[in-house]
């Protein structure tokens, strides 16, 4: 054998090796797809925009409304939210998205909320905020201030993930990035019960069975079992500094996917298959639209939609070596049920509904109880002259519940009601079992964002998830592994300020 011949397939071997790696030397990825245009997918289009730049294609799928999860419904000519209806003041994520819109806050309205437990109003807020806590303190003792504390430190943690994101760096996991925030503390959370973390933090039972788990019945549908981590996300969402978006938390999705310059289909992925060529990974998106089957190829790829089978999402993952397993779980189905009507304010105790004083009433585990929580809703167009309805005028209300309410649970609800709009959500994880948290890369180039509601589902962790998936993939192609799980990053980014 001579010299040519080997110089020969040393040349072949390198255009191989070039064509395998031809995006190291600064070739951006032609065309992105993201599989979904709820909070999360149109997040994510936008910050791929941001890194990859104006010259990548970036294509969003979505079989049903933008937004997702963030959705309205329409009474009396008026919209009000029949999704994720609130943001707290410090999901920095979601402030952002706002501000670059040009969108506007909601004006607040404000209103009392009451605990009930079957037989009575247990727990109420008052017009004194001193008399609330020296209330508080007299039945509770200092497990409030407690239960206050933990939140506030839990929330300190968490902010370190916009600084971590603001320079760049990327996490290949939701344990990796929930280890660089609060370490094994944060990871331990999402593995045990939120009674046992507030036992052991000095809060008493009772606090536990009337505070804490009306929040937890009224913002996921659950109890106290959940683990520790999304119970404090909970917790967190039932402060006072919350905010909405005016004409809806919806507008949000679209508004992110037309600053992406993204390309929206209205159709359902099939199928996402592997496709090797000249040693360049590609995948194959087969796909349905109103009028037929068709397939795209794409360079990325991000599923922003749920993958278990409750959800029933109908991808196929084929020819995938090893076999991408479908996420374990399931997703907790809510039933909110919006009615135009008159509250049944006797059931509270309020004969008179003249003197019925509250816009929200969230209730404690106990059998026989058909709903979770029933609040005075107002519409996401909030104008200047606009007043909550007292409860003696019809009003809308917006009722959480495990089960479709019964003809006769909506008369014990309401004394007469115009109308009823039921909307079916499998809006969470059920949070009943110690699950591994699903992976965020499930093939080279093909991640998954929606892991991160294992941890904890709100939209702005929707939204973080978006950011650090849109860091990951730009990483991975580029070959930047300084830039992802890396360690101590408190003083990396200290040092690098």
């Amino acid at each position: 054998m001579g010299g040519r011949p080997r110089s020969l397939l040393a040349a072949l071997i390198a255009l191989c090796s070039a064509a395998a790696s031809a995006h190291v030397d600064g070739a951006p990825p032609s065309k992105i797809a993201v599989v979904g245009a709820g909070i999360g997918g149109s997040a994510t289009a936008h910050f791929l925009r941001q890194h990859f730049g104006p010259e990548v294609q970036v294509d969003v799928y979505e079989k049903g409304e933008v937004g997702g999860r963030l959705a309205t419904v329409t009474v009396n000519q008026h919209d009000y939210e029949s999704g994720g209806s609130v943001i707290h003041s410090l999901n920095l994520h979601m402030q952002d998205f706002v501000k670059q819109l040009g969108l506007k806050y909601r004006r607040s309205v404000a209103g009392k909320t009451a605990v009930f437990n079957s037989e009575e109003v247990i727990l109420e807020e008052t017009d004194w905020y001193l008399l609330d806590l020296f209330r508080l303190w007299w039945r509770y003792g200092i497990s409030f201030i407690r239960l206050q504390m933990w939140v506030e430190e839990i929330m300190e943690k968490f902010m370190r993930i916009y600084k971590y994101q603001a320079h760049g760096y990327a996490f290949s996991s939701v344990e990796e990035l929930l280890d660089s925030l609060g370490g094994s503390g944060f990871i331990n959370m999402t593995r045990r019960p939120l009674s046992d973390s507030l036992l052991e933090l000095g809060v008493s039972q009772r606090f536990i069975d009337e505070v804490i788990a009306p929040i937890m019945r009224h913002n996921y549908g659950q109890n106290v079992s959940i683990p520790a981590f999304v119970g404090a996300v909970s917790l967190v969402s039932a402060q006072n500094n919350l905010w909405a978006v005016e004409g809806g938390n919806k507008l949000v999705c679209s508004g992110l996917l037309k600053m992406a310059n993204a390309n929206l289909l209205p159709a359902h992925i099939t199928s996402v298959d592997p496709l090797h060529s000249g040693g360049t990974l590609q995948y194959r998106l087969s796909f349905t639209d109103a009028k037929e089957t068709k397939s795209e190829l794409y360079d990325i790829v991000v599923l922003a939609t749920p993958l278990q089978a409750s959800v029933r999402s109908g991808i196929s993952f084929r020819d995938f070596t090893p076999p991408i397993v479908q996420p374990a779980g399931d997703y907790h189905s809510t039933v909110i049920t919006v009615v135009h009507g008159y509250l049944n304010t006797s059931l509270f105790g309020f004969p008179d509904p003249r003197l019925f004083p509250y816009a929200c009433v969230l209730t404690t585990e106990t059998p026989g109880l058909f709903f979770n929580s029933v609040a005075s809703i107002c519409p996401v167009n909030i104008s200047m002259g606009f007043r909550r309805k007292q409860a003696q005028e019809a009003g809308v209300y917006k009722v959480f519940s495990t089960q479709p309410l019964t003809k006769a649970q909506l008369k014990t609800l309401f004394r007469s009601y115009y109308s009823v709009q039921v909307t079916k959500w499998q809006a969470y994880p059920h949070y009943g079992s110690s699950l591994a948290l699903p992976p965020v890369e499930l093939h080279p180039n093909l991640y998954y964002l929606n892991g991160i509601e294992w941890a904890g589902s709100a939209m702005e962790m929707s939204s973080v998830a978006a950011k650090n998936i849109a860091l990951l993939a730009y990483h991975r192609w580029n070959r930047q592994t300084d830039m992802v799980d890396q360690k101590d990053l408190m003083h990396s980014v200290k040092t690098e300020l």
